[in-house]
């Protein structure tokens, strides 16, 4: 936990944020295209967007996860983050998002 929290203050991200960071850092291609500096930006939007979508049943709505989906892909599309990557990296933000939803819908 203090490593997580060392990191973050280091990168300049919220555990939240962090958590999205390594989840999109996960692509080799993506940190060599992207750098640390857009994969900061991508992480912030990321937990934004994610966070004012979440709703208490969200992990069980399949059309709730389904538009999470469709912003996730469109704020990773905008910062051009690799096409051929973008499942792996949107399953990698869903799975992130379940464990962080938590602390959030409460």
């Amino acid at each position: 936990m203090r490593e997580a929290t060392r990191r973050g203050e280091e990168l300049g991200l919220t555990e939240d944020e962090v958590a999205f960071y390594d989840a999109l850092e996960v692509n080799d291609s993506a940190v060599a295209v992207l750098g640390d500096k857009t994969l900061r930006l991508i992480a912030q939007e990321l937990v934004k967007s994610v966070r004012n979508s979440i709703t208490s049943d969200w992990t069980v709505r399949e059309n709730v996860r389904a538009g999470m989906r469709v912003i996730i892909k469109r704020i990773l599309r905008r910062y051009g983050y690799p096409p051929d990557k973008q499942a792996r990296a949107t399953e990698l933000v869903l799975e992130q998002a379940e464990v962080l939803c938590k602390d959030w819908t409460e």
